[in-house]
């Protein structure tokens, strides 16, 4: 019992720094090198994929893209669709009709000024129809092999909830800048993913499975919901009692 209170006393008195290295270092052990759950064969592919896959779940993804792979395999392929056709191949998705606009107008963008390439950098990439920054960073650090961190809902909320970042990280920009002030460049493609996944399976936005979290020890979110579950069941046993 004195070993188990001795080492809650250290993970509440961890400094940030400390955080980042207990988790990253757990990361690395029981992770390993990580990517993406997206089904691609090609930049363009994936950052179609990726473009897709805002307020949608990857596996429904992954259920659409090989119709609309098969029918646009490449930007030069897609542009010459209407966005009605590529509506109907992507319809199941959320957001379709502006998502099928998108898709149109980014690949005509694409043939007209970059070949047909995907560019590998941000300014470029932002530039195009429907690409924001975390689809840029996910296309860097996924294709291109870059240190770039995309910060979408998992990895903001997880952030937050793991206490490595501070309150005012209140944008995802915010978020990413913060993390990236820890985070060693040869871990960053890593860290997103292995962020994304633990909120994704783990640290869920509405029932976070705090009891079987390997951070429940010094997670600040974590410590409080358990304690809060803690206190209903046992008012729950005294009425049964």
């Amino acid at each position: 019992m004195f070993a188990k209170i001795m080492l809650f006393l250290y993970f509440c008195r961890m400094t940030r720094k400390e955080r980042f290295a207990f988790i990253l270092d757990y990361f690395r052990k029981e992770q390993g090198p990580v990517t993406t759950e997206l089904d691609f064969a090609s930049a363009f592919q994936l950052i179609v994929a990726t473009l897709l896959s805002a307020q949608c779940t990857d596996k429904r993804i992954n259920m659409i893209t090989p119709e609309l792979f098969r029918h646009y395999p490449t930007a030069e392929a897609m542009a010459k669709a209407d966005w009605e056709e590529i509506f109907q191949l992507i319809k199941s998705v959320s957001y379709p009709n502006a998502k099928a606009h998108h898709l149109s107008e980014m690949a005509k963008m694409l043939v007209a000024q970059f070949n047909g390439e995907v560019p590998d950098n941000t300014d470029d990439l932002t530039r195009l129809p429907g690409v924001g920054r975390k689809t840029a960073n996910v296309v860097q650090a996924v294709w291109f092999g870059k240190p770039t961190l995309a910060v979408d809902t998992h990895v903001f909320r997880v952030s937050h909830r793991l206490g490595l970042v501070p309150e005012t990280a209140n944008t995802p920009l915010k978020v990413e800048l913060e993390l990236m002030k820890y985070i060693p460049e040869a871990d960053v493609s890593d860290a997103h993913h292995w962020l994304l996944l633990h909120g994704r399976y783990v640290c869920k936005s509405q029932k976070p499975q705090c009891e079987s979290c390997p951070f429940n020890a010094f997670c600040p979110a974590g410590l409080k919901i358990l304690k809060e579950r803690a206190a209903k069941s046992s008012t729950v046993s005294k009425r049964k009692a």
